[in-house]
This record gives structure tokens, sequence and C-alpha cells, in this order.
């Protein structure tokens, strides 16, 4: 038998990356390596706050996601992801710029759940900012601009932490203030019937979610594993 190489890393086909931040990741946060039941490789693009790419669109960051992305091309990785859904907004730029597949947000997958669902059914989108998700995040995603968005508020200590960056996280506070925006999304949206998961910190709640309001619910989790598993299928069966 004989094998090509030609690459620096074997075994981790997905490359993430990484906002730079000292926020506690959980297990089941993208950003916590065993949440993964297969390898993967991190590259923590530098400037690429929390803050400053959902607050504020990630401007003046596309250089550092682009250089960071090209090092995990070279380093081995078949395939590139980020860790948060705002960054829809650099699909096209990526795609265009580099020669592997990217899937730069779980927003992507909105349309293909509506795909899935009863005729009178949509997808609604759970996001840590419905104040600065826009229609330009939509678009990108491919995600229709009347698409049910919903979140936890500003205030709530989800969203705080992970914002603004701080160091400690109180998670049953957390999981309660996600569960309880998904059931006033589903609320005041009847014709939800599926949520998907615009932030990729909110993984650990996905259970907690769905049981609550009786519907599936997708993730960036559900996004990268199905998207691995086209990079690396499995062998015989």
């Amino acid at each position: 038998m004989k094998v090509k190489g030609g690459k620096a890393i074997y075994g981790a086909s997905v490359g993430i990356l990484m906002l730079e931040a000292q926020f506690p990741r959980i297990p089941g946060d993208m950003g916590n390596a065993v949440t993964w039941p297969f390898p993967v490789h991190y590259k923590v693009v530098r400037d690429a706050t929390p803050d400053q790419v959902v607050r504020h669109g990630a401007q003046g960051l596309f250089g550092n996601f682009l250089k960071a992305a090209s090092e995990l091309v070279a380093d081995g990785v078949d395939g590139i992801t980020t860790n948060c859904g705002f960054l829809a907004l650099f699909q096209d730029e990526l795609s265009a710029a580099l020669d592997v597949p990217i899937a730069t947000s779980s927003l992507m997958q909105v349309p293909m759940v509506e795909q899935l669902l009863p005729r009178d059914k949509r997808a609604g989108i759970l996001t840590i900012s419905p104040a600065t998700l826009t229609q330009d995040h939509l678009k990108k995603a491919g995600c229709a601009p009347d698409t049910p968005v919903g979140g936890t508020p500003e205030s709530s200590e989800f969203a705080s932490v992970i914002l603004n960056d701080q160091l400690t996280l109180d998670v049953e506070l957390a999981r309660q203030e996600n569960i309880e925006a998904a059931k006033q999304l589903v609320n005041s949206h009847p014709e939800i019937g599926a949520i998907v998961l615009e932030c990729t910190n909110m993984v650990p709640y996905a259970a907690e979610i769905q049981q609550a309001i009786g519907l599936p619910v997708f993730s960036i989790y559900s996004f990268v594993t199905w998207f691995q598993a086209g990079l690396t299928p499995r062998g015989s069966f």
C-alpha cells in the first residue's frame, strides 16, 4: 500500500477560526475541544473580539480571518468553519479566496432546515444579539429577510459575559435565559417548526431548549458534524 503526503497535520479535517476571547468555554461550546467526536484544529484570529465581531460587524477584520484560515489550510485542514454565527458576513469572501469548503455560520442551515419542515412551518433563529443581527447577515447565510429572530437580552448573564468577554459565567442562569428566550421566540411565532441556534456558545443548552419547546433544534454542532462527515467520510462498513 502506498499513501500520499503533503500536509503537516493529519486526522483533523475541520479547521476552526476562533475569536480572541477569554470567557469560559464549557463542554458543548465550540471552543472546547472535548465537544467534538472527532479531532479539530483551532486557530485564534487576533483582534477579533466578541464585541468587535457581534456588535461592530467585524469591521476591518477580514484580512485577519483570511490569514488565519490560510494558515489552517497550509497546515492540512480540509475545510474551515468559525466560532461565531455573525461571521456569515465573510462567507462569500473566504470561499472566493480559499480552495477548501467554507462553513462560516450555523445560520447557513436555515434554508436546509426549512426544506425539512411541513409547508406551513419555518425555521426561527435564536441569537445572542437580536439588535445587531442584520439583514446583511441573513442574506449572506441564505436566509429569508423575514426569518423570525429572537434571542437573549444584552443585559442577560449569557450575553453580557460573552460579549463583554468576562471571566466567570453562571452556567445555570445562562441555561435558563436561553430556554426562556427560545420559548418567547416560539410563542411569538407559532409558524416556527424548528430553531437554529446562531450562537456557538448556545450549544451546551441545546438539549434543554429542545425539551422545553418540543421542536427540533439545530446548532453549529449539528452543522459541523455534517460538514466533517463530507470532508472525511467513513470507510467500509
